[in-house]
């Protein structure tokens, strides 16, 4: 079944996923999501071992001019450049971190097990610098609801 937008729905720069307000504080909402993988339209997904459909909690900062309550259906957005940075921090730039370091290191020492284990070591520093600065990534990457 196609769903179709007018213009004023249709916000090409965000992602869009349907949820319900499971929780919320003065602060946030706690919209419960289930990620869509490509079983979700299969037939045979009750039978098969493949799908994935989980639900996650997403937290949404709150406006004053909301009136929402828990059990609402909303949709919350992100922007789409957020998701492309998401991927650089945590896929491309580790990649990128490993490949690099096990090139020098591979140069520095004769055994290639050492370079191995230096190249993979050097991503511990790599995400605890960024769970260090999980506060500031969480501002960052933030949704909104609509």
């Amino acid at each position: 079944m196609t769903e179709v937008y007018t213009d004023k729905d249709c916000d090409l720069d965000a992602v869009r996923h349907n949820g319900i307000i499971k929780n919320m504080d003065s602060r946030k909402y706690y919209v419960s999501i289930t990620p869509q993988s490509a079983c979700a339209a299969c037939h045979a997904k009750s039978v098969c071992n493949v799908t994935e459909l989980h639900d996650e909690i997403v937290e949404v900062p709150k406006k004053e001019s909301d009136e929402y309550k828990a059990g609402d259906k909303v949709e919350i957005l992100m922007e789409k450049s957020l998701g492309t940075k998401a991927v650089f921090l945590g896929y491309i730039a580790p990649f990128l971190l490993l490949f690099f370091t096990l090139i020098v290191a591979l140069n520095v020492f004769e055994s290639q097990g050492i370079a191995g284990l230096i190249s993979i070591g050097i991503l511990i520093p790599y995400y605890f610098i960024l769970y260090l600065n999980r506060k500031a990534l969480k501002k960052t990457f933030t949704f909104r609801l609509r």
